[in-house]
């Protein structure tokens, strides 16, 4: 049977965040198709629980190695003296490094599958020996740092663009060594090929998909209050998600609160940073932390929101809100590289007064509501399904019938 090195920044389970739904849904194929050695960062002591479950499903060597906030600051402050990017002075790791080098003597491997560039460093050593090597960008985390950089001053200001500036070299660099480069959407692998020009020879694209069993409309739903709910789902300490629920609160949730007292955002997601929890508790707003399951919260809501300013490639938050058949308003960012029709499979505005509306416009009417929201369901289960987003990934790790034998 082939093997594949699988090399993750954060372990790929629980599926719970955006990396970590793409990063499982990518393991679990290989994972059938080849044995795994697997090597990922923890960012969550509570995840290396699933370390047995990880080895059962791999089959092959699984190293788990556990990053603490203190480590973070450290490794990053080394990083800049260094002058590196702090993002990938993070992932520095001398053990991670001794146990790749280590596998690779052991073991045939004849594939190696990067998750996120931090992680590349540790593969660069070995794109030899005939290897089929993809390095999955997801999407461009230099530009995300030159958008946080133009919406930054002073210290910060300077701190964002140095590490967009140094993460783009890198990302160019690495797009030339490996066999193929991955990104999420047509609109940032050509993003991508426009800023690395003949560097991004090895670009090619796959997708996200929705787990349509999971994401089922026939959840029993939260209970989340009386009036009407409007939810927002993300990882509540991840930059661009802090900044659209701060935003939206102040200035769109206002005019939908006029017109409905009883109306409850909900901001549902894990590690609420102490910016979002000062949300919680005024004005109809619900921040809940870590929830178990999303589905039952989609499932009570009756408008999702996706408000976000900053965004790269694809919003799982939005495809999953459309596989639960709920009506969704999006900013043109959150809505950059789906293949949906607004209007019918949902609504885009940008405006802070435009969002209410549209907000309002679907709470009064539950037939379009509902209408909207079937369509949406059909759109994802028609062209957002996983076994068919990641059908390529085998001809690239060389995991055809062949290969599996």
């Amino acid at each position: 049977m082939a093997e594949v090195l699988f090399l993750a920044h954060r372990i790929p389970f629980p599926p719970d965040k955006g990396d970590k739904i793409r990063s499982w849904n990518m393991l679990q194929r290989i994972a059938e198709r080849a044995t795994v050695h697997l090597g990922a960062f923890v960012d969550d002591p509570a995840d290396l629980q699933h370390l047995p479950m990880l080895r059962k499903l791999c089959g092959g060597d699984v190293k788990l190695i556990p990053i603490s906030k203190r480590q973070r600051w450290r490794r990053m402050l080394g990083g800049y003296f260094r002058g590196e990017a702090l993002s990938l002075s993070v992932y520095r790791d001398s053990a991670m490094a001794g146990w790749t080098r280590d596998l690779m003597r052991r073991r045939k491997v004849g594939g190696i599958f990067c998750f996120s560039g931090q992680v590349a460093p540790y593969a660069l050593q070995h794109l030899t020996g005939g290897r089929k090597t993809v390095m999955d960008f997801v999407d461009i985390d230099s530009e995300k740092f030159r958008e946080y950089a133009s919406e930054a001053t002073g210290w910060r200001h300077r701190i964002y663009a140095r590490e967009s500036k140094l993460l783009l070299a890198f990302e160019k660099y690495v797009a030339r060594q490996f066999g193929s480069s991955l990104f999420v959407s047509e609109a940032e692998a050509a993003a991508f090929r426009k800023l690395a020009g003949s560097w991004a020879h090895t670009v090619k694209v796959i997708g996200n998909g929705v787990d349509h069993a999971l994401f089922d409309p026939e959840t029993v739903p939260a209970k989340l209050g009386p009036g009407p709910v409007v939810l927002f789902a993300g990882a509540m300490d991840y930059k661009p998600n802090i900044d659209a629920a701060v935003w939206f609160v102040a200035t769109s949730w206002p005019v939908v609160r006029a017109r409905y007292p009883s109306a409850a955002f909900v901001i549902a997601g894990s590690n609420p940073t102490a910016e979002v929890k000062k949300l919680g508790g005024k004005d109809g707003v619900i921040v809940t932390g870590r929830v178990p399951e999303m589905p039952p919260y989609l499932s009570a809501a009756d408008v999702v929101v996706a408000p976000l300013r900053i965004a790269r490639g694809i919003q799982n938050k939005v495809l999953e809100a459309m596989a639960m058949a709920k009506p969704v308003v999006a900013t043109s960012a959150a809505f950059e590289g789906l293949h949906a029709t607004p209007g019918t499979h949902l609504l885009i505005a940008d405006d802070p007064t435009a969002i209410a509306q549209d907000i309002l416009a679907l709470l009064s009417d539950r037939d379009r509501r509902m209408s909207m929201g079937h369509a949406a369901r059909r759109h994802v289960t028609e062209h957002y399904d996983w076994n068919a987003c990641l059908a390529p990934l085998d001809a690239l790790l060389g995991l055809d019938a062949q290969a599996m034998v």
